[in-house]
């Protein structure tokens, strides 16, 4: 029963460590103007309403996902 518990608390501390590593990258990147719109990003505007959908952000972060998930499969296998 221990291997169980033990197994859990490892993937919990490896998670937050994840979500901690992103808070920070978030952090400095948010001091940078040039990330926060990229072309491909759709922004519509009228009275008292603004939408904002990210395209072009979430076809990066996609994409810089798959090709470190792929990486990471290829370099631990």
């Amino acid at each position: 029963m221990g291997n169980g518990i033990t197994g859990v608390a490892k993937i919990l501390v490896g998670t937050g460590l994840i979500l901690v590593v992103a808070g920070i990258i978030l952090y400095f990147l948010g001091k940078f103007t040039g990330i926060r719109s990229l072309p491909g990003d759709i922004t519509l505007k009228k009275e008292n309403f603004t939408f904002y959908f990210p395209l072009g952000t979430s076809i990066l972060i996609s994409i810089l996902l798959s090709l470190g998930l792929l990486l990471w499969r290829k370099l631990g296998a």
